[in-house]
């Protein structure tokens, strides 16, 4: 409740408010995905030897084998997935940039997953140091290894605005 208008205010909890974050952000590491795999495998054998403990009762049948069967597949999947993370932005961001061969001014990174296996691979858009920007170009670089897995650059597309993309009449009175 906020005290000047007694009236209830949407707020972020603490964890998440980014006022309050010191250091740097680290990015959460995949092989966090191994602990519910385990899981999963635990509750899996649980429930297969209950099922067959319990014979041939009416609680328990074939139905739960199955479950259970479907149950490990996904923990087996958890656990093939769960990548440890080697390469952080700034090691991913050094690699984009010898990739792109020209120098870079600004630049952003992001997190995909690739594959059935779900590897990790950053996404860095990079551009030229010049104002505006004369390159750009989007680098993928893995997770596990930081080898470039693609690397597309180009010059700045030409267009009669002086800007990328925009529309000069858009925002303004005509």
């Amino acid at each position: 409740m906020d005290e000047r208008t007694d009236q209830q205010v949407d707020q972020l909890p603490e964890d998440l408010d980014i006022t309050g974050m010191v250091g740097p952000y680290v990015f959460p590491d995949n092989s966090r995905r191994r602990v519910p795999g385990f899981i999963y495998l635990g509750l899996a054998v649980a429930t297969i030897v209950a099922t067959i403990a319990a014979g041939d009762s009416p609680m328990a049948n074939g139905g739960l084998i199955v479950g259970a069967v479907g149950l490990a597949l996904v923990g087996v999947y958890h656990l093939q997935s769960g990548w440890h993370l080697k390469v952080d932005e700034a090691d991913a961001l050094v690699a984009a940039v010898k990739a792109a061969g020209f120098p870079v001014g600004h630049a952003s990174a992001q997190m995909a997953w690739r594959g059935l296996r779900s590897r990790p691979t950053w996404r860095i858009l990079v551009y030229s140091n010049e104002s505006p920007p004369e390159r750009r170009g989007l680098v993928f670089i893995d997770g596990i290894d930081a080898t470039v897995v693609a690397c597309h650059t180009e010059a700045r597309p030409d267009d009669d605005t002086g800007e990328w993309g925009t529309d000069p009449t858009v925002g303004s009175a005509r």
